[in-house]
């Protein structure tokens, strides 16, 4: 199942691990402290776990937060591992991720 989000959000992905019992607090608070952005703008915040078999992210929807969960029952994220750096995706690139392809995709010539 993939989730539709609104065509104007913009998705950042958290490169490198981060500790998975981290919530909607712990992941807003590397939001705003490690990476100076705004986890209450119209964005989505993906995180990954050291196994890489597991993604979260967070989405404020104006009056509250989402925290969404994958897990994988097989095989593993394709998960940039660059340690302190967040990156802004495009939606092409995070189906890529969530179908468990890399985000840098190599040009066809």
């Amino acid at each position: 199942m993939t989730i539709k989000f609104p065509d104007d959000i913009r998705i950042y992905i958290a490169c490198g691990k981060i500790d998975m019992r981290k919530s909607i607090d712990g992941l807003s608070a590397i939001v705003s402290q490690n990476f100076k952005l705004n986890p209450f703008e119209n964005a989505l915040f993906l995180f990954c776990g050291g196994k890489r078999d597991r993604m979260k992210a967070i989405l404020w929807e104006g009056d509250g937060f989402h925290l969404l969960y994958k897990r994988l029952e097989g095989g593993v994220f394709q998960w940039p591992r660059t340690t302190e750096e967040v990156r802004e995706i495009t939606p092409q690139q995070y189906r890529w991720l969530i179908e468990g392809l890399s985000v840098d995709q190599k040009k066809v010539i």
